[in-house]
């Protein structure tokens, strides 16, 4: 039996995905479509891989306790039950830049076909008929082309068609004017995009907002003479409505990737001379396949390195700046550490960044932070994806601040937590100098500054001689080394906190005795050691 993570490919995938994913995983092929074959084979799998013929639901994550991630070679996720994965603690990932360029190249395709009846001739003459002064078409230079949704595939279709001498003006409610001026578009209304545009091509997520959006009012506002094409979604066109205004004449043709229902073969519009179909072809081209996987071959690796992915469909956050990246394991060892102070059940949690890491998207920290408070309690794993849904559940408000003051430190982590007793707790720590140790620098308001190690002992008492002696002859007695130890005074109040970082966990019972010794108000062991 092989020690390495089991990553199992539910359909075929590229050669380049399987050598994106290296020699560090033992790679097993199953059948997606066959489902006790699937159960079978991911029973002990910590990554599943998948284009869209399986379907990943409740039922796959309760056959596969030990998954992390499924990953999902493509940009649609129709087949994946995300709230089943995020309950389960699996993190999610696709490739949702992986086929903007063949989407966009087909767009671009499918405004060419139309403009010079490319699909009607090319029938015609394969039938035998020569109809050359029936198919003349239209130049696009100088014609107008209306942009729905200027985002990525969307502006890459403004930027080739501009080259053909195209204007182009576009709506997309969260573009800017500047962005637009960039790719050579001009923002306008959807009304005056319908009243001016030659050719209409749609770029927007489908939603329930924009499901039908272009439909009868919608065409009956377009020039006859408009030509309109879908890459996108199915069912952004309503089909009723576009066969009703192509019987009309209301627009003069239509090109057409995607459907309401998948696979469609004979919908009524699909007769029509003027009409070209592809079955979902936006992203079938062997670049963009392999783009895929690849992505998301690397995205399996980071997540079964325990690293949080930020394109990752069911964690909140975002790309993660190289300042922040290190504060994601000390984060997580803070929470581990304020969970071992308390034996009562957490009403509230605050993230806090200070410094100059404030500056940046810190959103991860929080993730972090969750997981690790989660972590020692939790019988079943806790993730990124599913620490949030644990505080959720138990009724814990949790909130993330960012300052930019800090005194001592250029930067500063903090977990504060109250309980149901109305106990407030606080663990500090910071990264230091040149390899970025990791320690903690403050715990209930105690300042100090002692490396994080595998295990730690945590003690506040009266300040008083002897008790330092003490603690370590109990150690002593039971050869536990200490490795090292900070002591801090609250002298306005007479009391003290002693860390120490020992070599090994403490017997059993050993604890218990230290804490009678000195009379302890908190006693805590930390057990950081990696299983």
């Amino acid at each position: 039996m092989s020690n390495r993570p089991v990553v199992v490919l539910a359909e075929e995938l590229s050669p380049a995905t399987v050598e994106a994913l290296g020699p560090d995983f033992e790679i097993r092929q199953s059948d997606g479509t066959d489902r006790p074959k699937l159960f079978a084979d991911i029973a002990d799998a910590d990554a599943l891989m998948v284009r869209s013929a399986t379907t990943v639901d409740a039922e796959v994550f309760s056959h596969a306790k030990r998954l992390k991630v499924v990953a999902r070679a493509g940009v649609g996720l129709d087949n994946v039950d995300i709230p089943a994965a995020t309950e389960a603690g699996v993190m999610v990932v696709n490739a949702p830049t992986s086929n903007i360029v063949s989407a966009a190249e087909l767009t671009c395709a499918h405004i060419l076909g139309l403009a010079r009846n490319i699909s009607p001739a090319h029938q015609a003459l394969k039938a035998g008929e020569w109809k050359r002064s029936k198919y003349t078409g239209v130049e696009l230079q100088e014609k107008t082309l209306g942009v729905i949704g200027l985002g990525r595939i969307g502006g890459l279709v403004a930027e080739r068609m501009k080259s053909f001498g195209m204007e182009i003006i576009a709506y997309d409610p969260y573009v800017t004017s500047a962005r637009a001026h960039q790719l050579g578009a001009q923002l306008v209304t959807l009304e005056e995009l319908y009243a001016k545009a030659d050719v209409i091509t749609i770029h927007m997520p489908k939603t329930p907002e924009t499901v039908g959006m272009l439909g009868t009012e919608q065409f009956k506002a377009m020039k006859p003479s408009a030509f309109v094409v879908n890459v996108a979604r199915g069912g952004l066109i309503d089909e009723e409505a576009l066969e009703t205004a192509l019987a009309a004449g209301e627009i003069a043709g239509v090109a057409v990737d995607v459907f309401a229902t998948e696979p469609s073969t004979d919908l009524p519009f699909f007769t029509r001379e003027n009409v070209v179909v592809t079955p979902h072809l936006g992203a079938s081209t062997s670049e963009a396949q392999e783009k895929a996987g690849v992505s998301v071959a690397k995205s399996v690796r980071l997540a079964l390195d325990g690293e949080l992915v930020p394109d990752a469909v069911n964690v909140a956050g975002g790309a993660i700046d190289a300042l922040v990246r290190p504060g994601i394991p000390l984060m997580e060892k803070l929470g581990r550490v304020l969970t071992a102070l308390s034996s009562e059940a957490f009403t509230d949690i605050e993230t806090e960044a200070a410094g100059e890491i404030a500056e940046f998207n810190v959103s991860a920290l929080q993730l972090a932070a969750l997981k690790g408070v989660f972590t020692d309690v939790v019988n079943d794993p806790v993730s990124y994806v599913n620490a949030p849904v644990l505080a959720e559940q138990r009724g814990i408000s949790t909130r993330l601040t960012t300052t930019s003051e800090v005194e001592d430190y250029r930067n500063a982590l903090t977990i504060r937590a109250a309980t149901s007793s109305g106990t407030n707790l606080e663990v500090r720590g910071t990264l230091t100098g040149p390899k970025q140790i990791q320690k903690i620098v403050g715990i209930n308001g105690y300042d100090l500054e002692i490396a994080l190690t595998d295990h730690l002992v945590v003690f506040e008492y009266a300040d008083r001689p002897g008790v330092v002696g003490a603690l370590g002859e109990i150690l002593g007695a039971h050869q536990v080394n200490i490795a090292g130890m900070q002591v801090s005074q609250n002298t306005r109040e007479g009391r003290a906190l002693a860390v120490l970082a020992v070599d090994s966990a403490l017997p059993a019972g050993v604890l218990d005795t230290m804490s009678a010794e000195v009379d302890a108000a908190l006693a805590a062991e930390v057990d950081l050691e990696e299983n």
